[in-house]
C-alpha cells in the first residue's frame, strides 16, 4: 500500500512528505514495541540475563534512540496544529529522555533505578498501542477529527505515565 493510505485524509500530506522520518519511526517503534514486553520478564532475565541484555541494547538503540529521534522529527509535521505537534514532540523528548535515564541507571549498576525508568519509557512507547485505540474510538464517539487528534496526542501518553507512576509507586509501597 501507498504511504498515507491507511490514515486519515487530513493526514496524509504529513506522511507523503517525509517518507524517511516515517518509515523509520514506524520500523523503530515496532521493535520496541515487540521487544519492550520481554524485558520485563523475570524469568528472562534470571535464566538469560544475556538476552536481556541484548534484548535492551536493541530496544533502547533501535527502538527508543531511533524511534524517538524520527518521532521528534515528525512531530513537526503532524496534523492537528500546535497542540498536536506539541504532543507529540514532548512524547518523543519524554521517550528519549527516560531511555538515556534508564541506560545511565544500568551502567553504574543501579539496576532497581534502571528498573524505575524502563517501566516510564514503556510507558511511553505504549503511547502507540493507545493512539491506535483511541482514533477509532473518537470515529465511534462521533468527535470530528480535527477535534479529537490535537487531544489524542496527549491522551496516547499522559494517562500512561501517571498509570505507570502510581502503579511502580503502590507496588514499591
Amino acid at each position: 500500500m501507498p504511504l498515507g493510505s491507511l490514515v486519515h485524509p487530513d493526514m496524509k500530506a504529513g506522511f507523503v512528505g517525509h517518507p524517511l522520518g516515517i518509515y523509520l519511526h514506524v520500523f523503530a517503534a515496532a521493535v520496541a514495541l515487540l521487544l519492550g514486553p520481554f524485558q520485563f520478564s523475570t524469568r528472562l532475565r534470571r535464566a538469560r540475563i544475556h538476552v536481556h541484555r541484548w534484548m535492551g541494547r536493541v530496544y533502547l538503540g533501535v527502538g527508543v534512540l531511533i524511534g524517538g529521534l524520527s518521532g521528534l522529527y515528525i512531530s513537526q509535521f503532524a496534523y492537528g496544529g500546535v497542540a498536536a505537534r506539541l504532543g507529540f514532540a514532548t512524547l518523543a523528548t519524554c521517550w528519549l529522555y527516560t531511555g538515556l535515564r534508564a541506560y545511565l541507571a544500568i551502567r553504574r549498576k543501579a539496576t532497581l533505578d534502571h528498573r524505575k525508568w524502563m517501566v516510564r519509557n514503556f510507558s511511553f512507547t505504549f503511547a502507540a498501542v493507545m493512539l491506535r485505540l483511541y482514533i477509532p474510538m473518537s470515529v465511534v464517539a462521533g468527535v470530528e477529527f480535527a477535534v479529537a487528534y490535537p487531544i489524542i496526542a496527549w491522551l496516547c501518553w499522559v494517562p500512561n505515565v501517571v498509570f505507570a507512576e502510581w502503579r511502580y509507586n503502590t507496588a514499591a509501597a
